[in-house]
């Protein structure tokens, strides 16, 4: 039995979830886009959140569905989440978030829900809010809906490259072919054409009022180490500064020392430290 106060969120709790989001843009702007789609009816989206409430206010949340993203997480609220959660079969397929929740949490709930198929510990959380001192790429460009065909191969490249399976196993990459052509349609899937071949891409995969998270940068294995990435990423960043939102964020494995040298170049600087655990 919960000896802790924790509960599904609603629609009457919004004003405090947004609160909770907004003391950290970076970390919850996963969550931050889905409340301001759907709410906090679960029904109405594809997941749930729930709420730590030890003084009658609520103090942290996490986000529970194909990922689970804990936001403004103390130890307590970690314990008592993954003692919810810990007696539920595992729904997602990844943990993300602040490192020391995140890894607190996988701490917790390893015993039930293990083994993961990977652990990253360390991953800076890097922001920027000006435009980048560097020339941005003037062939970098908006993905038009008739180039979807053009882009996807090099969106299931990237995946598999970085998450390490195919985005093809479950349903043959219908669901994730559909994810890319929300973004394109969006205006926020972002490439660089040689011919018809995409030699760089980059996609606005969150969106809030506050940040927009950038995800899903690949530079084609032909095009590396030409000094491609860092003027095509200024380029990003240039474009979703003036047309999206007031900062641009990301997230990227420690170990990856050219991808944190280009964002550098770019001008993003530290926010902390996210961790992932993929299932």
């Amino acid at each position: 039995m919960l000896t802790v106060p924790i509960r599904q969120l609603g629609e009457p709790e919004r004003a405090a979830v947004e609160r909770i989001l907004d003391a950290d843009p970076y970390a919850g702007a996963q969550i931050a886009e889905r409340v301001a789609t759907h709410g906090l009816n679960w029904w109405r989206s594809d997941g749930r959140i729930y709420g730590y409430e030890p003084r009658r206010q609520i103090e942290s949340i996490i986000w529970s569905g194909a990922h689970l993203v804990p936001v403004g997480a103390t130890p307590p609220a970690t314990a008592a989440f993954a003692d919810l959660l810990g007696a539920e079969p595992r729904i997602c397929s990844s943990i993300i978030g602040r490192s020391e929740a995140v890894l607190d949490l996988w701490a917790r709930l390893g015993g039930n829900w293990g083994p993961a198929r990977d652990v990253r510990p360390h991953q800076p959380l890097l922001v920027t809010d000006r435009d980048p001192a560097v020339r941005p790429d003037p062939a970098v460009r908006l993905v038009r809906s008739g180039e979807v065909d053009l882009l996807f191969p090099a969106a299931v490249a990237m995946y598999t490259e970085e998450v390490g399976v195919s985005p093809m196993q479950d349903d043959g990459g219908r669901g994730y072919r559909r994810r890319i052509a929300e973004l394109v349609k969006a205006k926020r899937a972002y490439a660089r054409f040689d011919g018809d071949l995409v030699v760089f891409k980059a996609e606005l995969a969150i969106v809030t009022r506050r940040t927009t998270q950038v995800q899903g940068v690949w530079v084609h294995p032909d095009y590396r180490g030409r000094g491609l990435g860092t003027a095509a990423m200024a380029a990003v960043v240039a474009d979703a500064l003036r047309r999206v939102a007031p900062s641009v964020s990301l997230y990227v494995n420690d170990y990856n020392t050219s991808a944190r040298r280009v964002y550098a170049n770019c001008g993003f600087t530290s926010a902390g430290s996210f961790a992932t655990v993929l299932f």
